[in-house]
């Protein structure tokens, strides 16, 4: 009695290692392959009431069967395994319990990788190839994978044997996420790329400037605004103001937009022509300049056709007067050759040609540097004019005076006056002629 007790009590525990064992198959498992699992006694020995776990938790119950189908298999059925089930040693029944057995499963390939070709930002109007990259494992390299390519939840490319897919032409309505998804023929294995977030550089338009200050032009002082925006252009773009070709600011728009400038003015510098410059990462693109005057300023920056001339006007003139005195000299000698023509003598109704002066005298007189000399003469009284009518006026006048400079030496203190001649007309007019 006390034999048989000792047998069995040490049956469990022999059960435990030899007794009872786990099995799964195929050997080695590969993802997508039907993995089985098996429970059975040493020799054969039936086994009953099985039960399948995996890392210590219960997976199934068969009350009368020693195979667990688990399905296609997967990353996530990697694990340790183990079975339980009751043997029957007559007249008892005891449950035993299998070995653990480590199942690996293996990658039939990795995860696919979407790369986009030339770049991820390419520029607008390019060809762009999306390419989905992975690769079967060696021992099963006679599998056929297929390939479909997506874009913010729709379908470009459904599943296909070419891993890529072109675009030509690529606008700017084709930014977005994108990713490709590689699949075992038949659907047991699919796996999709991580997200790649795709954006077409369009080039920036011209960009606008506007000069936002009060209702009348600025003034010293006073703060003006300087606004330019590019109606289209991929972001960041970034914004400089020129006056003329000199910067004067900048500023960026990572999101894209328009972008201001404020600037006080302190000069009639400040006033001329503004531009702005939009540039990204494809294009760069100048305004038209817009013109800034300063109240009382007519001032402008930028040189145009017409004033480009004013620096020669203060030469031109210059020149003007230079050839005006030329002639003024060439002229002299020919003015004191003779009277002008208003002062040529009438005739005599005998013929004669009478002088309205019967006698003269020449005088040279001297002051401040200057000789006069002055031609006086008398004149006689014609027949014409009353007596009363040329009552009181004096017979002398002066015919002409010539001018001529001293030199230094020939001046003397005393004679540093300034004399008025009086110039008489034969017809009694005077004119008084300072010197």
């Amino acid at each position: 009695m006390l034999l048989w007790t000792a047998v069995l009590l040490f049956v469990p525990c022999v059960g435990k290692t030899a007794w009872l064992c786990l099995q799964a198959w195929p050997d080695p498992v590969f993802e997508g392959d039907a993995l089985t699992l098996r429970c059975q006694g040493r020799k054969n020995i039936s086994v009953s009431q099985v039960k399948f776990y995996k890392d210590g938790k219960v997976l199934h119950f068969y009350e009368g069967k020693q195979t667990l189908s688990v399905g296609a298999a997967t990353l996530q059925s990697r694990g340790q395994y183990h079975c339980t089930g009751q043997v029957m040693y007559i007249p008892q029944t005891f449950t035993l319990i299998s070995e653990a057995a480590m199942v690996q499963v293996r990658e039939l390939f990795p995860p696919p990788v979407l790369s986009v070709i030339p770049s991820p930002e390419p520029r607008e109007g390019s060809l762009v190839t999306l390419r989905c990259q992975t690769k079967l494992h060696p021992l099963r390299s006679a599998l056929r994978l297929l390939f479909s390519f997506h874009k913010d939840g729709h379908t470009l490319q459904d599943r296909g044997p070419l891993p890529e897919l072109c675009i030509p032409g690529v606008k700017g309505e084709d930014s977005g996420l994108y990713w490709c998804e590689a699949a075992l023929e038949g659907g047991q294995v699919q796996k999709q790329s991580p997200r790649l977030e795709v954006r077409v550089q369009a080039p920036v338009s011209r960009p606008v400037l506007t000069l936002q200050h009060g209702p009348a032009d600025p003034a010293v002082g006073d703060v003006v605004q300087l606004l330019c925006e590019a109606q289209r252009g991929s972001p960041p773009i970034r914004y400089s103001f020129y006056l003329d070709e000199k910067i004067v600011g900048n500023h960026s728009a990572p999101c894209g937009g328009s972008a201001s400038l404020l600037f006080p003015v302190k000069s009639e510098h400040d006033a001329g022509n503004y531009s702005c410059e939009a540039e990204n990462s494809v294009s760069r693109e100048r305004s038209e300049p817009r013109k800034l005057s300063l109240k009382g300023s007519q001032a402008l920056s930028t040189p145009t056709g017409s004033n480009r001339l004013v620096p020669w006007l203060p030469v031109s003139l210059f020149g003007m007067m230079v050839i005006a005195a030329a002639f003024l000299v060439y002229l002299r000698p020919w003015r004191k050759a003779g009277p002008l023509p208003s002062q040529i003598p009438p005739t005599t109704p005998g013929g004669e040609r009478c002088s309205p002066y019967a006698n003269g005298h020449h005088q040279e007189e001297k002051g401040e540097g200057v000789v006069y000399s002055v031609r006086r003469g008398t004149s006689r009284r014609s027949a014409a004019r009353p007596a009363e009518f040329t009552a009181g006026i004096k017979d002398s006048s002066v015919i002409y005076a010539e001018v001529r400079c001293l030199q230094p030496s020939e001046v003397s203190s005393k004679e540093l006056n300034v004399r008025s001649r009086t110039l008489q007309d034969p017809l009694g007019g005077c004119e008084e002629v300072l010197c």
